[in-house]
């Protein structure tokens, strides 16, 4: 049972999944054909015994809303827990006053009313598999102002571009905090997660407000470097930053392997999300399927290769879908040719015969469209 708080950050302007973020927020994307983002983190927490989490949306709630409901489904007990989904009430005159600083002091109420000595603090994009048990144990026993999370990567120059960085000495404590601009290979990248007691998180929150109106969490942060105890925690196993349309489409990809997504799902590490009861996928006698992950409720008639497909997907007879990613509803028509294509929720293609992207530049087809 962790003692804490836990509260999950929105993403800021350096999160921009182009096309499926303009009609739901980040953590709200369908992920791997039945989950959404938020879920990973959420069930990071859940599974490790957090039972007041707070959830704070950035814009456009609706979908979030409805998906995490009152949290029944990740195991959050309502006797003796909550979980509350927190907005902005004031009205937001620039896009860039909408930022986490000003949601905990609109919210501020329901941080100060926990009953909790310590908060977890993690955005929603981040998708691992972490115990906070562990980590909050190893924060009290070090006697740290603040644990930051980190995932030391090869890849900085072509992922993770805009996260935070870490610069440690020998000891992991943080010296500085800077931005990634894909200049350097190697990188201790910040997961934007924190551990830190409830009093100082109010004191930072408060002395951002007061230093900068436009100043988020991790600015204060970079600014309390030499002032407080930083240390890093290093996170192990899959990491994925979902920050990008590019991201979406490989982290998506990626876990279509079974060696890969075995580090991610653990039998004993469950990730909880909202289900519904739907009939099994139908495939006909010409139906082709390979290397993919098929939601439940679909009609496949036609060929599948290397794809992610949400449920109630319709394929029709003679189309090949190869390396895509078709979220729910979605149908695509006969002899339909897709190659690198993401088709968001209850699209059609049906007049348009060939559709081909790369993974690096991934087609997208709006929700609802018809093509």
């Amino acid at each position: 049972m962790v003692d804490a708080l836990g509260i999950i950050n929105f993403e800021d302007s350096t999160a921009d999944i182009e096309g499926l973020g303009n009609y739901r927020p980040v953590p709200a994307i369908s992920f791997l054909g039945r989950y959404r983002i938020i879920d990973f983190v959420l069930s990071n927490m859940t599974n490790s015994g957090m039972s007041q989490i707070q959830v704070h949306i950035k814009e456009k709630p609706r979908s979030l809303i409805e998906h995490l409901g009152t949290g029944l489904h990740y195991n959050i007990n309502s006797k003796r827990g909550k979980l509350r989904l927190l907005y902005g009430e004031s009205k937001v005159m620039s896009e860039v006053y909408n930022h986490d600083i000003g949601s905990f002091i609109q919210n501020m109420q329901y941080i100060e009313d926990s009953n909790k000595p310590y908060v977890i603090i993690a955005p929603s994009y981040m998708i691992y598999k972490i115990d906070y048990t562990e980590v909050l144990k190893e924060h009290i026993a070090s006697q740290n102002d603040i644990t930051v999370l980190y995932k030391n990567v090869d890849n900085a120059k072509t992922e993770f571009i805009g996260c935070d960085t870490l610069v440690m000495d020998k000891d992991k404590h943080i010296t500085s905090i800077e931005k990634n601009r894909g200049k350097y290979k190697t990188r201790a990248v910040s997961m934007e997660a924190y551990v830190l007691s409830k009093r100082l998180f109010i004191e930072l929150v408060n002395r951002a407000a007061n230093t900068s109106a436009l100043y988020w969490f991790k600015d204060i942060l970079r600014e309390v470097c030499g002032e407080l105890k930083m240390v890093g925690y290093p996170v192990r196993g899959y990491v994925a930053c979902i920050n990008t349309l590019p991201s979406y489409f490989k982290a998506n990809m990626e876990l279509r392997c079974p060696d890969i997504a075995s580090d991610l799902f653990v039998e004993d590490w469950p990730i909880h999300t909202m289900t519904n009861d739907s009939a099994p996928t139908r495939y006909s006698k010409d139906a082709q399927v390979c290397s993919s992950v098929v939601a439940n409720g679909c009609v496949i008639e036609g060929k599948v290769e290397n794809c992610v497909i949400g449920r109630n997907v319709t394929v029709k007879k003679g189309a090949v879908v190869k390396n895509c990613i078709i979220l729910p509803g979605a149908f695509i028509g006969e002899s339909a040719k897709l190659d690198s294509v993401i088709v968001d929720k209850s699209a059609i293609v049906h007049h348009v015969k060939k559709l081909v992207g790369t993974p690096e530049a991934p087609i997208y087809v709006k929700r609802a469209d018809r093509i």
